[in-house]
């Protein structure tokens, strides 16, 4: 259980990780606008508007894994399976948020979807 809870941990915080370059970017865009950043985010090109797509992306990912587990969780269903289905899902949402900053969207869609895979499983593990 403790495996599911640190990667349950990771994903909701990984919006965080996600801010970093976006913020950076902002930053070079002239200075980060702390009183109007999402006025500034809406200039943003190129890594910059990847940056921002992908921090915004970390929060959509979250809605779908967060009450999955937390169902998983309730449910007392963890087991090793959904321990590496957890794992399996931060790891390919960390390579999602590089393929976002690379800009290599085909790859980036193949994690996209390896993630949602490892979200369906456990419904199908959690209703057999």
């Amino acid at each position: 259980m403790t495996i599911v809870v640190i990667c349950m941990a990771i994903v909701v915080f990984m919006p965080m990780l996600a801010k970093v370059p976006l913020a950076i970017m902002m930053n070079k865009q002239g200075g980060y606008n702390n009183r109007l950043p999402r006025e500034q985010q809406k200039n943003l090109e190129g890594l910059g508007a990847r940056s921002k797509a992908a921090h915004e992306n970390c929060f959509e990912a979250t809605t779908f894994f967060a009450p999955t587990v937390l169902l998983v969780l309730a449910l007392n269903a963890v087991n090793h399976t959904t321990a590496y289905l957890c794992i399996t899902f931060v790891v390919v949402r960390l390579a999602y948020l590089v393929c976002y900053w690379g800009d290599w969207h085909l790859l980036r869609s193949l994690f996209w979807g390896i993630g949602m895979f490892t979200v369906a499983a456990h419904y199908y593990l959690l209703l057999s």
